[in-house]
This record gives structure tokens, C-alpha cells and sequence, in this order.
């Protein structure tokens, strides 16, 4: 069982960003139409920007308000399916006997992101880039407790997903649309404020359907009407629930 504190989140998704977006879209979820928008990211410089592929642009949106300019916090990044679409258009490249980049080589890798946020964001601590199935959510956030318990102060979470090339279509389909969740969490014993939430793990014994859409998404939901929310998952059951 785990229990923490949210600080503070953001999200983004084509068309929704803001708080007041992101509570419309919890009183009624939908589909996000994804036309290959891109947050600007104008608080990275322009050199270093246009290293920065359109998932990695979605996480730094996200995740680069929740952690101040003098703090050294660890970082953990999720993503199930991570630069597929980058993937794809180097194995298309292949196709075509056209030359690879070692550039976008370099940054397709998985833990690409979270050493692209540690140099920019000048941070020196630990970095943390986890992949699983439909609840790598709920693993980013045991990751997050692990560090917590190890003494940080607090962690920023981010779990991103960027919707793939159509040719996954058939494969890949727990992705929507684009979207990323960002949280900055820490002990629920401390002195922090916010929201507090307990994380607990049981066997999905009952044969609980698996829930549809990312879960991220779902917890975004909790977060504005702060119901208890259970995510089963093949074998593992996840529950969340709000402490008074």
C-alpha cells in the first residue's frame, strides 16, 4: 500500500490544457481528435527545442512548471509505447535504403526523454524512464514511492504517450490520442499540501474486465470528483483511494 500527496498536476491533450479544460473533459470524457499538435515549449531555447520530438515537447510542457528553477528532484518517466512514431519513421527510412541519423537513433532510445529533461532542466539527480503494459501508471507511481522512501523530498511523474503512425493501428490501441499526465508527489506523512491518495495492489481474482482508456486519464477523472477508482489489469487490480 502506498500513500502520497499530489502537490500539484498538470495534463495536456490536442485541445486540452488548462484546468478548466481538463474539468470539462472529466465531467464528460471523449475521444480528442489528434492532428498532430504540439505544445510551443518557448521556455526551452531554440537549438535545444528542435531536438526535442513532439513526445518529449508534451512532456516538458507538462512536467517543467511542477519543479522549480533551484530544485534537484527525481524524475520519473513512463510510457508504454514511448518514440514509436520517431521508430517508424527510422525503419521507413530503412525501407527506402536512405540513411539513418544517429541523432534520432540516439533519442529514440527509451530513456531518451528523461536524460533530454535532466540536461535541460539542469538536474543531477536520479532519472528514472519505465515501460509496462496498460498500468505502466500505476508502476511510475511505485517507482515514485520507492524514491520517496529513499528520501526525496518529492518526485515529478510524467506519463506520456504519443498516438502512433496508422500502420499500429490493429496493434496498439490504448492510445487515443496524444496526451500526458504530470505529477509532483510526495509523502503523505510530510507537511505538503494537497490532495492525499492511497495506492493499493490486490490479484484481479474476481476476473474484473480491464479498464478501457489510459488510466492516467482515469486518475485524472478521480482527481477532480475524488471517487475511489479501481483499475484492474490481467492478474493485478489497482485501487486508488482519496484520504480524508
Amino acid at each position: 500500500m502506498i500513500e502520497l500527496v499530489i502537490e500539484r498536476w498538470r495534463a495536456w491533450a490536442p485541445g486540452v490544457e488548462e484546468p478548466a479544460d481538463w474539468a470539462g473533459w472529466s465531467a464528460a470524457p471523449r475521444a480528442l481528435e489528434d492532428n498532430g499538435e504540439q505544445p510551443a515549449c518557448d521556455f526551452v531555447a531554440p537549438m535545444q527545442r528542435r531536438r526535442l520530438s513532439r513526445l518529449a515537447r508534451i512532456v516538458m510542457h507538462a512536467a517543467w512548471p511542477l519543479c522549480e528553477d533551484d530544485e534537484q528532484l527525481p524524475f520519473v518517466y513512463a510510457s508504454r509505447h514511448g518514440e514509436t512514431t520517431r521508430t517508424f519513421a527510422m525503419l521507413d527510412e530503412i525501407g527506402r535504403d536512405a540513411p539513418l541519423s544517429p541523432t534520432q537513433f540516439g533519442l529514440s532510445v527509451h530513456n531518451a526523454i528523461a536524460g533530454q529533461w535532466s540536461i535541460l532542466r539542469g538536474q543531477r539527480g536520479e532519472s528514472v524512464a519505465i515501460a509496462g503494459e496498460a498500468d505502466t501508471f500505476e508502476h511510475a507511481i511505485v517507482e515514485a514511492a520507492a524514491l520517496l522512501g529513499n528520501g526525496a523530498a518529492a518526485v515529478i511523474v510524467v506519463m506520456a504517450e504519443e498516438r502512433p503512425a496508422a500502420a499500429y493501428d490493429g496493434w496498439i490501441d490504448d492510445v487515443p490520442f496524444s496526451y500526458a499526465v504530470a505529477l509532483r508527489v510526495s509523502r503523505a506523512d510530510g507537511t505538503a499540501t494537497g490532495p492525499r491518495w492511497r495506492l493499493s495492489l490486490r490479484g484481479n481474482t474476481e476476473a474484473a474486465p480491464s479498464a478501457e482508456g489510459p488510466h492516467a486519464l482515469h486518475f485524472v477523472r478521480a482527481l477532480h470528483d475524488g471517487a475511489t477508482l479501481d483499475h484492474p489489469w490481467k492478474t493485478r487490480r489497482w485501487t486508488w483511494q482519496p484520504i480524508p
